[in-house]
């Protein structure tokens, strides 16, 4: 199997692009590393950011830790349940994610259940907990999807334009192929390639102007969660027409709808909705420039 990348208009042309490495006789899967390095730049970009609005980072390591384990598990789950024709003859296949199927929205809610969870716990206002987290989960979605890369999946349909990527027909899903596809198929050094959409390289593009954003408004909020809501929004936003190019969609049963681009429309009506709403109430951030203790009660001011 050829293990080629390429992005002709760029000129770009790698020949060995591997699914894994081996260490010690152990195989370890450049999927996993790279989900590893993105949920550990977007803890170190959490951190920060509590630190420059005046609070205790140790409260969003704590809640990392947790958050990690949960999303994790959460985006199997939604992966699994929208794809459950792959799984409900080899239920042990659930269990194994070296090859991927971990669905972003999976991992986002559960990152929004772990932040309700220590809203309860630390007595932190569950808008500024937001806030300073999205700033890390965005970072985490921008280097995670890198690992769609490796694994030559989440791409979308043909395409020639600027960005269009060859992979060799060989290394990518049957069902993932589609007729349009074949009917540009070329062979280069006798290897069959199909030229897709990179549409993991769009949204991780994407999330790059969504986190900028974010990083400039984190300090110009005009109310608790109003960074969060334009994460929600802006997310949203760019994966509502991403999802439409791919050809790897999760549907929805019987009806067969897209469920992350209909999941994705939701939350960016959702958000401008509340961002209206709440600015027109005139709240102010509250709990910036503030410590609190493990108990929830403020330590001091800063």
């Amino acid at each position: 199997m050829s293990e080629a990348i390429n992005f002709p208009h760029l000129g770009i042309y790698l020949d060995h692009v591997g699914k894994s490495f081996s260490v010690f006789g152990i195989e370890i899967a450049y999927y996993g590393v790279t989900i590893a390095v993105a949920m550990l730049a977007g803890i170190f970009l959490a951190l920060h950011v509590a630190k420059i609005t005046g609070q205790n980072p140790d409260d969003y390591f704590d809640m990392a830790i947790a958050g990690i384990i949960v999303s994790v598990i959460c985006a199997r789950l939604y992966y699994v349940i929208f794809s459950w024709d792959q799984y409900k003859d080899d239920l042990l296949s659930i269990l194994n994610t070296r090859g991927g199927g971990l669905a972003i929205y999976g991992g986002v809610i559960g990152a929004i259940l772990t932040m309700v969870y220590f809203n309860r716990k630390k007595k932190i206002p569950f808008g500024l907990l937001g806030d300073t987290a999205s700033c890390g989960i965005v970072l985490g979605q921008i280097i995670g999807r890198w690992g769609n890369f490796f694994n030559r999946e989440a791409f979308g349909g043909y395409t020639d334009n600027l960005l269009a990527m060859q992979l060799p027909l060989d290394a990518v899903r049957s069902g993932e192929v589609t007729d349009q596809m074949m009917a540009h198929l070329q062979v280069i050094g006798g290897v069959q390639f199909i030229q897709v959409h990179p549409t993991f390289l769009y949204e991780s593009l994407w999330n790059v102007g969504v986190l900028i954003f974010l990083l400039y408004k984190i300090k110009r909020r005009k109310f608790n969660g109003e960074v969060f809501l334009c994460y929600l929004g802006g997310y949203g936003l760019g994966r509502a027409w991403i999802e439409g190019l791919r050809t790897d969609q999760l549907l929805l049963p019987v009806v067969h709808w897209p469920v992350s681009q209909l999941l994705a429309g939701v939350m960016v009506v959702i958000s401008i909705l509340l961002i209206v709403l709440l600015r027109r109430r005139g709240d102010t951030p509250k709990g910036e420039n503030r410590r609190y203790e493990s108990d929830g009660n403020i330590k001091g001011t800063h």
